[in-house]
């Protein structure tokens, strides 16, 4: 049942070339994950041994590894993802209401969710249910017409938790078959379609302020979510249009935005990867994407470094040698997770 609830909500990922998926997938696991018996976690970088990946990379590199764990099958896998989500509660709790940020909530509640409806584990539904009502408790509003705040001192809603608040939902909705996280999921996309969306382009704007200013940045993850919760909730033409904006507008050369490899940011282009090729497989849109997201898979591939196979997130010059990053490393392996071989058709 688990299983068919996630293809239902997913889709199933699987490479783009089963080789270099799992040659970079394998790079990045001896390189920067610690396990310690039944646990597992993330470092930072290479030269870390005991520094960890902070709450919501964490949780976003889980959701990688649920990547791998979708397109392998593999028992060994699934029971990396399982010492990860041990070492993540072991670090963190099962009640993450201290942390003030309402993204970093949905982000774990999502690799939760996927965890649940993949294993069946209720551990990981019953945390992913009871920390999403404790966010959209303290985070959704009438002001400005609804929408979740991005934090808990309430000066800003941003596309980085309206988005993720809205695929968690959606989730959830499978994950506990309870029909009000539908409309809650409904509800966050629909704020966000009105207020950070422009329907013209497909642009998804940053954030509003409390103030009713608008943000115009616009960013690889904030695309890939909207057109995440978008697919999962129907809203297709929306989702189509954000992503050819996400084609068209953010990449130079054809490749994803090469943001700095040590921020939040370094890890944005695996984010918007995962949610955009599984658009495209769930409605059949290969003819316009699917050449466009190879191009940035062989890049990944293309730039990883002889020593130790490492790719970092620049995919436009080689990984240099020396400390690299585990979050900065990540969107390398997830697009490589997403993308099917390409003679194999659905």
């Amino acid at each position: 049942m688990a299983a068919m609830l996630l293809a239902a909500a997913c889709g199933a990922a699987t490479a783009f070339a089963a080789s270099e998926a799992d040659v970079l997938l394998d790079a990045h696991t001896k390189a920067f994950v610690r396990v310690d018996q039944d646990r597992a976690w993330f470092r930072e970088n290479t030269s870390s041994e005991e520094t960890n990946s902070s709450f919501w990379m964490e949780a976003e590199q889980i959701e990688m590894e649920l990547d791998a764990c979708e397109r392998t099958h593999s028992a060994s896998q699934r029971d990396l993802c399982e010492k990860l989500f041990n070492g993540f509660i072991a670090e963190h709790g099962a009640d993450w209401r201290t942390n003030d940020f309402n993204d970093d909530l949905m982000w774990m509640v999502i690799a939760s969710a996927r965890g649940y409806l993949l294993t069946g584990k209720e551990q990981l539904r019953d945390v992913a249910k009871s920390n999403f009502d404790v966010c959209f408790a303290r985070s959704w509003s009438s002001d400005m017409g609804g929408g979740l705040w991005w934090k808990t001192d309430n000066r800003s809603k941003n596309a980085c938790v309206n988005g993720p608040g809205a695929i968690a939902a959606a989730l959830l909705s499978r994950a506990c078959e309870e029909p009000a996280y539908l409309a809650k999921a409904t509800n966050i996309f629909l704020w966000e379609r009105a207020n950070l969306f422009e329907p013209k382009s497909g642009h998804i704007f940053d954030n509003m302020r409390s103030n009713g200013r608008v943000s115009f940045k616009s960013f690889s993850y904030n695309q890939g979510t909207f057109i995440g919760a978008a697919n999962l909730l129907g809203y297709t033409n929306e989702a189509m249009l954000a992503a050819t904006y996400t084609m068209n507008h953010l990449c130079r050369d054809g490749l994803l935005p090469g943001y700095g490899e040590t921020g939040d940011a370094s890890g944005f282009n695996g984010i918007c990867a995962r949610w955009l090729a599984r658009f495209m497989y769930d409605n059949h849109e290969e003819p316009v994407f699917e050449a466009w997201l190879r191009k940035n898979a062989e890049a990944a591939w293309n730039v990883r470094r002889a020593s130790d196979n490492i790719s970092w997130n620049l995919w436009s010059e080689p990984t240099p040698e020396g400390k690299r990053y585990s979050w900065g490393c990540s969107s390398s392996v997830v697009i490589q997770q997403a993308l099917r071989p390409a003679d194999t058709s659905r």
